[in-house]
């Protein structure tokens, strides 16, 4: 009996998301954990090492700078010789490096151990977000997108939950409590790596639980998608400087590194504006987390069912901004423990609909060099944001400044994002 196009798109679909993102989402997982634990581990770290809130932060954005140089070489050598070996390769590399940032003792050495976790991590995301442009369409990449990119807001459940008591270990065996942090933290990347090596294939060609009409109707809707784009610049590197991708590029400048400022300090700055204490600050990042989780899942579902990407974007930026707003000027408790829920929900609502702009505006064949430069650029920022956010610490007392420069980054994001929209439909009017 011959299965309807219907039968094996809902068929081969399954599959692949069963498969693939739980596997890619516990990866991501693990990473974002080890991009920001230091968060947890600043105010014991800081004040046992001796470090200012402009070490802190200029330490802290040097991951970014190491990443953001090694975006797109490592996504070239990603889409050579196959995503199993190279994100498994990523994954052994950072979980070392996380892991070594327990024996830091001076900046300098926290600088270069900053510097070195970056270079290490980078590739991982860009590459994961090509590698499900090799698996899902057009039309269900919103949602696979949503489901593995989860893993950031789920990590912020995982480190709100585990990190008091991982702290509470300060003294047992000779460490400080945030080395444990730190130490139990990086361990689950180099174990994951293994597991990616043994199940993860690289392209539908070489998954074996897949039929071979399965894999026709997948290659064979994959192929039409990439004939719907334009065609391909003769360089890959030709389609960085095309009017759009600047735009995107530059909106992911806005909002990834104001984000990664706050995210840095984020327990620190809700303790202040809240008056709860570590253990309940770790409960409200957990909470965080999760609103987090259905926000990114609701707006990869809404996108792709409403076929609309601009609006998904700008909406949550502009609540990213009214919350930032609410906390820097801390109205009372309630309302800052309710402005960070929804800043979560919405930032990470952001987060699922950005990544769905570049796979539909360039060719599937420059997709691995637009999304790393894109990202790399994003990551620029978040080394620039949380030094300045540091300077402005020290130089003021407080957080404050900071927080209220924040909301005018993610204005004007949600402005170029109206900006394409409106293009595009002059473009689809013609």
């Amino acid at each position: 009996m011959i299965a309807s196009d219907a039968e094996l798109e809902r068929s081969t679909l399954s599959k692949v998301a069963w498969r693939l993102l739980p596997l890619i989402m516990l990866g991501y997982l693990a990473s974002y954990m080890d991009r920001v634990n230091i968060s947890f581990a600043a105010p014991q770290m800081n004040a046992q090492l001796g470090f200012t809130a402009s070490v802190y932060g200029f330490g802290g954005g040097l991951f970014f700078i190491s990443y953001a140089i090694l975006e797109v070489p490592s996504n070239l050598a990603l889409a050579r010789v196959g995503a199993r070996r190279w994100l498994a390769r990523i994954m052994i590399t950072w979980g070392v490096v996380a892991m070594s940032m327990a024996l830091v003792r001076t900046p300098l050495q926290f600088y270069a151990v900053r510097f070195l976790l970056g270079a290490a991590e980078a590739g991982f995301f860009p590459g994961v977000i090509y590698y499900l442009g090799l698996w899902f369409p057009q039309t269900h990449r919103g949602r696979a997108i949503s489901r593995f990119y989860v893993a950031a807001p789920l990590a912020s459940v995982v480190m709100g939950a585990v990190a008091g008591s991982l702290l509470g270990l300060d003294g047992r065996l000779a460490l400080r409590g945030w080395q444990w942090l730190l130490i139990a933290e990086g361990t689950p990347a180099v174990i994951l790596a293994f597991v990616f090596l043994r199940w993860l294939p690289d392209r539908p060609a070489n998954a074996a639980w897949l039929s071979p009409a399965e894999k026709t109707w997948l290659e064979t809707r994959l192929r039409a998608d990439d004939e719907a784009i334009s065609a391909p610049e003769h360089s890959q590197f030709r389609a960085l400087f095309r009017p759009k991708v600047l735009a995107i590029t530059l909106v992911n400048f806005l909002y990834l590194g104001p984000y990664y400022a706050f995210a840095l300090s984020a327990p620190t700055v809700l303790k202040a504006g809240t008056g709860l204490d570590a253990a309940h600050v770790g409960y409200l990042v957990a909470a965080g987390g999760l609103v987090g989780a259905i926000g990114m899942a609701f707006i990869g579902w809404s996108s792709d069912r409403r076929g609309e990407r601009y609006l998904h974007l700008a909406i949550p930026l502009v609540m990213v901004a009214a919350a930032f707003g609410v906390i820097a000027w801390s109205p009372g408790p309630v309302a800052v423990m309710a402005a960070y829920l929804t800043l979560m929900a919405s930032y990470f609502a952001v987060s699922g609909a950005f990544w769905l702009a570049p796979g539909e505006i360039v060719h599937p064949r420059a997709v691995a060099v637009t999304v790393a430069a894109i990202n790399g650029a994003g990551q620029v920022g978040s080394f620039l944001f949380p030094w300045l956010w540091g300077l402005a610490k020290d130089a003021t007392g407080g957080y404050h400044a900071g927080l209220s420069t924040l909301p005018l980054a993610f204005l004007a994001g949600a402005g170029i994002v109206m900006g394409l929209r409106h293009v595009r439909a002059r473009s689809q009017a013609v």
